[in-house]
């Protein structure tokens, strides 16, 4: 649980997992594990307007859940670069 009171733990999001950041691959970008799968690629595809199902079949590795795991990484680690100004 998320909360702004003191006292409180903030669970760490068990999806997060799926996401790994490894210097040499991808200009260490967070990316996908076990892929070279950027997350700011899937969140610019989905921006752009693909669903998940146009991903997925594009992209048959990769998996339903690795859409929370890059919802949950850009919630907790915005990208400083795409800030709006």
């Amino acid at each position: 649980m998320i909360s702004g009171r003191k006292n409180h733990k903030v669970s760490a999001n068990p999806y997060l997992s799926r996401i790994v950041i490894q210097p040499g691959v991808r200009s260490g970008r967070p990316c996908i594990r076990d892929t070279r799968v950027t997350v700011q690629e899937i969140l610019g595809w989905l921006a752009a307007g693909a669903t998940e199902e146009e991903i997925l079949s594009d992209y048959p590795y990769l998996e339903r859940d690795d859409f929370k795991a890059v919802f949950a990484y850009a919630a907790q680690f915005p990208d400083p670069r795409t800030a709006v100004r």
